[in-house]
């Protein structure tokens, strides 16, 4: 039996390389107000850097609530550096890792 982590990482590297995967707080706002129906799975990613971070706290709670109002599936995860490193190349600095949707 896999492990959640195990399976959440198959299915993000999955979807990166399908290029299925939007990156970003403000991106996913935008791809989920334009095309709701597109996303498949959302991964919500803090750590205790953010944890008191009030503006991404108001945006995590704006997400969930629209994924809940449209049947979008959520995971919360405590390692966005993990998940950065998951989703990222060498090349690519991914400062906003927070939320990334799988479309």
């Amino acid at each position: 039996m896999k492990s959640p982590g195990k399976s959440l990482k198959e299915a993000l590297v999955c979807a990166q390389s399908e290029d299925r995967l939007t990156v970003g707080v403000y991106e996913s706002a935008k791809i989920m107000t334009e095309d709701p129906d597109s996303v498949s799975f959302c991964v919500l990613a803090t750590d205790e850097q953010f944890e008191w971070d009030i503006a991404l706290q108001i945006h995590f709670t704006l997400i969930q609530s629209f994924c809940f109002d449209n049947d979008i599936s959520i995971v919360r995860v405590s390692d966005m550096q993990h998940l950065a490193d998951i989703v990222g190349d060498e090349t690519e600095q991914l400062e906003d890792a927070h939320c990334i949707l799988i479309t």
